[in-house]
């Protein structure tokens, strides 16, 4: 549910949600954006995009220097368990926004994959594509883990439930003969698992996300790791079979000390609800895509370089939103 405070609370009478009336007549609404565990990569740029489209009622207009954000927004990044659970917030109403792999994305919408019998989430609409997610395969440096077959026997992470990570650790398991059966598995928090990595209670685990990603790159600096690669014809015959994943590579300069590798990725995609207020997600469209938002995503994260305007529209697997779809109409992105 779109959350609004009416003008009368401030001392004003009267409002409207997207400016043309002074500050202190404007209604609040708030905007919430699910993201991920603290620990990864969804949570720092769900809190730079929240401070880049907010706008609060008192604050200088973007003209005068101040806020580039929508008039009267204020947004909030909220920590969460990731993709799946994203959707189903945003499903439900208690998300007005979240950062969903589009594999994820895609299953929801069309009510396939993990959304298999269950209710199709049809409302689900994109407002951009992020940036590409790399499989993280890091195992404990000295477990003599060199490729995904070595993982047998061993003590793995695959993620949280509700994440998206779990989904598609599963996947990729699948390519290469193996299921959760062959591994001796847990389910953890990205924090929990690097943790248990530094302690020697685990001997790997699956990380989805942006790098360089902060628990990963505590461990590289602290504890000593390995990245393992996701290539060859196994991962060839994951791509054919999902076209929602793509060749990737993290390179030699992601983490201390730390051998690069190739691997697979999704991407990372902004939705929303089709409910929301075309004039409300066109206006957080366009905020997204102001200048000043460039200057907080370059120097607030080294993932937020490659969020692109030119990069926006793909590989999203579901509609965009109609306040989204007109804005990039505009800038000639779309015919």
């Amino acid at each position: 549910m779109l959350i609004n405070r009416r003008a009368a609370l401030l001392g004003g009478a009267g409002a409207a949600l997207l400016g043309g009336l002074p500050a202190a007549a404007q209604d609040i609404t708030f905007f919430r954006i699910g993201t991920g565990g603290t620990a990864g990569t969804y949570f720092p740029i769900g809190g730079l995009i929240a401070n880049a489209i907010s706008n609060p009622p008192g604050s200088r207009a973007c003209a005068e220097g101040g806020s580039c954000g929508v008039p009267g927004l204020v947004a909030t990044a909220v920590a969460s368990n990731g993709s799946v659970a994203n959707v189903n917030a945003i499903a439900g109403g208690s998300m007005q926004s979240g950062f969903v792999q589009s594999d994820v994305a895609f299953w929801g919408y069309t009510g396939t994959g993990i959304y298999e019998g269950r209710p199709k989430v049809d409302s689900l609409r994109a407002i951009a594509n992020l940036y590409p997610e790399s499989f993280h395969l890091v195992v404990r440096k000295g477990a003599g883990i060199k490729s995904i077959k070595d993982l047998k026997g061993k003590r793995m992470s695959l993620d949280e439930p509700g994440s998206g990570t779990l989904v598609d650790a599963r996947l990729i398991l699948a390519a290469y003969g193996m299921t959760e059966k062959d591994i001796k598995a847990e389910y953890l928090k990205p924090q929990q698992s690097a943790d248990k990595l530094k302690d020697g209670a685990l001997d790997a685990f699956f990380s989805v996300s942006g790098w360089p990603q902060g628990a990963i790159s505590e461990l590289a600096a602290t504890t000593g790791i390995d990245l393992v690669p996701i290539d060859g014809p196994d991962a060839e015959k994951l791509i054919k079979q999902y076209s929602f994943f793509g060749t990737d590579e993290i390179p030699d300069t992601a983490y201390k000390n730390v051998a690069g590798v190739k691997t697979v990725s999704v991407n990372a995609i902004w939705v929303t609800s089709s409910k929301l207020p075309d004039a409300l997600i066109y206006g957080v469209t366009a905020a997204l895509w102001n200048p000043n938002t460039r200057k907080l995503l370059d120097s607030g994260h080294s993932k937020g370089k490659a969020i692109k305007l030119e990069t926006a529209l793909d590989g999203l697997g579901i509609p965009l939103h109609a306040g989204a779809e007109k804005f990039y109409k505009e800038k000639g992105l779309i015919k």
